[in-house]
């Protein structure tokens, strides 16, 4: 392998891999590029890829690993690149026995969880008043972090009326998520733990496979996936990690940075190499960046440095209030988007998702395209729950909490009063509330509307389950989708929000499309259970498309490992960025500091830093200090004017484009939707997509009638002959996959 483009550091950390290695990454340093190279090393080095585990933070950056690993050196099978939880995930689907599941468990998010709390605060008269569900689910996951379980949080903390409170709930809770054959995403992570550490033949199985483990993003590791990587790396030691101290910004959630400041103590004569030269930003930003991180104690020593030009000062800002704000930064963008730079050249991150809306309100006015990163997740849209929760029942039918989230989705007539009978009727029968309806008795004692709907809802999914080994995923959700009655309300309601919830519905489906399209060129079959997995490991880097065409906002955090040309970084305040709260502690400012240098170090040519004299803030407004990082910046590094750039807009062209003079803002920007000036209103056409793909669906679970002869193709299995037909099923002898008997009006079945 031709090592000759990369830097003596990055050459060394490649060809290093026998023992512990710590490779401290700066930022933009080429860490992906070394981490891929070292792969792939170790492969042409004779080391088999099924022994080699790489584990990162979001699907995103391990879908990049891998396909750069196979770049260089081919299809890597067996070769594990993928997040912790999904490491775990998988470790638990090969021996879920072990940790007292069976295997179609199913994962539960943060809507799950609060579904599971409401009930428990109900059976236990709590008031979400006293006890917010957020401070409660917080004081969960912290103690599954530390491996407390209820009874162990009872003898470690003081009696409180309100850790009694927390302890009764806590156990509630995990009864609840074992009754639903249920894990959330900190029980991945624990029994995972628990799987390795209590098993020690599993653990020697794992040991010998992953006899070289790699770790992305080591600064954000907590206590339970230090555990396990400590426990699969221990026999052999080659170990390497990778990460930057000073980019540590999730301790708030779990993030240890004591983990990668003692590496060196925990694995004796670790090597450990470092990488400081940038090769994404321009010296003056890399100098506003370090001119800060470095007044942070508690961290290793190394300092960026960049073989790129000077590039612009770094631009300050300070505004009279927030609204000015967001309009100067909404008017700078449009300016440079005239110039030449592309909407997606240009970020907005700010440190809470309360300031976007100022700036989404600025960016309409001027009618600039943007996307949202870290606002209302598609995976979070009321439709796109419903459906997955539908989903999720044909994987594990005792899903309580998928069950009763589309009980009355579409409206069926079943009352809160309803369903806490037969949720209770559930468990005296031990029996999950979906199994007490596949009895025609229990149907009967609902009324005639509600029994005939519910009926129906309950048959489609035993159909889904009965027949899914014959159906894609696509296929179970376009019965889901129109057998269930949920898209036929939705379009009775005749309204726009209602066409959007379409739209989303089908965009969703959109996305199932891509997932069994990725799973076959990969040769490999796409299941419903990993797509469910898939959903629900998504996360807003996940997401980010960058060749979208948009304005990106987002938070500070969720901006990390991504970079754009241009970045704004508002809200340069003491008690907003710093916040309020980490203005308690040091470790607290510390940690704030990092979330600067972060953000700052996303921008490749331009910086631009701001603030507001006055802002309002819930409903109240005030004077605000400026930031105290700003104090910390070399003022030489600054320019203090404000705008993009200092000659007059009249003169100069430092673009390079050879646009030349610009005055003022005459020439109308174009709408995002192709006209100029106001959006206006979609123009009518002869072919409307959505009616389209509404039809597809419809057209998808409708049952044609098939006789003896009859040449059929199948969504899944292709090219058959039908040799066998009745009212209810047909069998077909297919050229590639033999005889299979199918459901009429459940298989993707066509007749030729």
């Amino acid at each position: 392998m031709n090592l000759d483009h990369l830097n003596k550091e990055q050459r060394e950390a490649v060809q290093y891999t026998e023992g512990p290695l710590l490779i401290l990454a700066g930022a933009g340093s080429g860490k992906t590029q070394t981490m891929t190279h070292r792969i792939a090393y170790l492969i042409e080095e004779g080391v088999r890829p099924y022994n080699i585990l790489a584990v990162t933070f979001t699907n995103k950056a391990a879908g990049e690993m891998r396909d750069r690993v196979e770049k260089l050196v081919g299809v890597c099978p067996g070769m594990w690149i993928m997040t912790f939880h999904a490491m775990s995930l998988r470790m638990l689907r090969e021996h879920p026995e072990k940790v007292g599941y069976t295997s179609s468990f199913v994962v539960y998010d943060t809507v799950d969880q609060k579904a599971v709390l409401k009930n428990i605060y109900k059976e236990r008269n709590i008031d979400s008043k006293d006890y917010p569900f957020p401070l409660i689910a917080s004081i969960i996951s912290k103690n599954k972090e530390r491996d407390w379980d209820p009874e162990k949080f009872r003898e470690m903390e003081m009696e409180t009326p309100a850790t009694k409170v927390y302890y009764r709930v806590y156990k509630d809770y995990e009864a609840a998520l074992k009754k639903n054959n249920a894990m959330d995403f900190d029980d991945l992570l624990l029994n995972a733990y628990h799987l390795l550490r209590d098993n020690p033949d599993i653990l020697q199985d794992y040991r010998q496979r992953f006899r070289y483990i790699m770790v992305d993003e080591y600064q954000d590791t907590n206590r339970i996936q230090y555990e396990i990587i400590h426990l699969l790396a221990m026999q052999h030691r080659n170990l390497c990690v990778v990460g930057d101290d000073d980019q540590c910004i999730y301790q708030w959630r779990g993030a240890d940075i004591r983990n990668i400041l003692d590496f060196e103590q925990d694995f004796k004569g670790a090597k450990v190499i470092k990488l400081e030269q940038n090769y994404r930003s321009f010296k003056n930003i890399l100098a506003c960046a370090n001119s800060v991180i470095k007044n942070n104690r508690d961290r290793k020593q190394k300092k960026l440095w960049t073989d790129k030009e000077e590039g612009d000062l770094v631009i300050y800002n300070r505004l009279d209030s927030d609204k000015d704000e967001a309009a100067y930064v909404a008017r700078e963008i449009r300016f440079l988007n005239q110039l030449g730079r592309s909407y997606d050249d240009f970020a907005v991150l700010y440190r809470t998702n309360a300031q976007s809306r100022l700036f989404e309100d600025a960016l309409k006015r001027n009618m600039i395209p943007y996307q949202i990163l870290s606002g209302f997740s598609f995976y979070e849209r009321k439709e796109t729950k419903d459906m997955i929760s539908y989903m999720r029942l044909v994987v594990n039918p005792r899903d309580d909490i998928a069950l009763e989230r589309i009980i009355n989705e579409p409206k069926r007539g079943i009352g809160p009063t309803t369903l806490a009978k037969y949720r209770a009727l559930a468990q005296v029968n031990g029996t999950s509330i979906f199994e007490c309806l596949l009895d025609d008795e229990t149907l009967d004692s609902f009324p005639k509307k509600a029994r005939e709907s519910l009926k129906a809802m309950v048959d489609v999914i035993r159909e889904c389950i009965d027949e899914r080994e014959n159906l894609r995923v696509s296929d179970i959700y376009d019965n889901l989708l129109v057998k269930t009655g949920y898209l036929g309300a939705l379009e009775a309601q005749n309204t726009q929000e209602a066409e959007g919830r379409i739209e989303n519905l089908l965009d969703f489906k959109s996305f199932i499309y891509d997932f069994e399209k990725e799973k076959e060129d990969a040769g490999e079959e796409a299941t419903l259970d990993e797509f469910l997995e898939r959903v629900s490991t998504q996360s807003d880097t996940d997401k980010y498309d960058e060749a979208d065409g948009k304005v990106t906002l987002m938070t500070l955090h969720s901006a990390k490992g991504l970079e754009f040309p241009v970045v704004f970084m508002p809200g340069m305040e003491d008690g907003l960025f710093p916040s309020f709260r980490s203005m308690d502690s040091e470790e607290g400012i510390e940690e704030e500091r990092r979330l600067c240098y972060v953000g700052m170090t996303r921008a490749r040519e331009k910086l631009i830093l701001t603030s507001a004299q006055y802002r309002v803030q819930y409903g109240h407004g005030d004077f605000a200090r400026e930031s105290m990082f700003i104090s910390e910046i070399d003022p030489k590094l600054l320019d203090m004017i404000g705008n993009v750039y200092k000659p007059s807009r009249k003169s100069e062209d430092r673009t390079g484009l050879g646009i030349g003079t610009l005055d003022g803002f005459a020439k109308a920007p174009r709408s995002p939707f192709g006209g100029f000036g106001d959006f206006g209103e979609k123009q009518p056409s002869a072919y409307d997509p959505l009616r389209f793909a509404k039809q597809q669906v419809k057209k998808n679970v409708s049952a044609d009638t098939f006789e003896i002869g009859d040449q059929v193709s199948h969504g899944k299995f292709g090219h058959g002959i039908v040799v066998d037909a009745t009212a209810t099923t047909v069998t077909v002898i297919f050229d590639d996959f033999g005889t299979k008997k199918l459901a009429i009006g459940m298989a993707p079945l066509k007749k030729l």
